[in-house]
């Protein structure tokens, strides 16, 4: 078994990663929080006003809404393709995550700051999927690289 945490990698391409932003469309964000203080409803506020369509992921939130959107329990019970998997769970949750990913069809896995997992990346690539470990799309739209595609 793979060390989840053996090769950090962030080291993505400007190019790759506006790819990634500007070429999806739903973003399923697994770890949502109604909490307005904590990070993923901090994310899933920016991507929805970026224009992307967010399905909040949380079983103990189904049902109730987070930022208007309804929460679902799991990645398979959102009935809308999913272009983006965005993980806001630990590591080592990632790779189950990842493989609900790829049985959806979705076509990006992108883990969050600090959640990597080698094993769910490999899963994920081998699978024909994109893969982002240890970013945040929220802080990639603060980077001056973007200004002149997305604003």
């Amino acid at each position: 078994m793979l060390d989840p945490k053996s090769a950090v990698t962030d080291d993505y391409s400007e190019g790759y990663l506006k790819e990634i932003l500007t070429g999806v469309t739903t973003i399923a964000l697994v770890g949502a929080s109604p909490r307005a203080d904590r990070d993923s409803y901090l994310t899933m506020r920016v991507l929805l006003e970026r224009g992307y369509t967010v399905f909040p992921v949380n079983p103990r939130e189904t049902g109730n809404k987070i930022l208007g959107q309804e929460c679902y329990e799991s990645l398979s019970s959102i009935s809308q393709a999913v272009d983006m998997v965005d993980i806001f769970r630990s590591s080592d949750a990632a790779l189950e995550i990842t493989k609900e990913a790829i049985s959806i069809g979705a076509k990006v896995v992108w883990m969050q700051l600090e959640i990597v997992n080698q094993q769910a990346a490999q899963l994920a690539t081998a699978a024909g999927l994109k893969v982002v470990m240890n970013r945040c799309p929220k802080l990639e739209f603060e980077k001056p690289y973007w200004t002149d595609v997305l604003d």
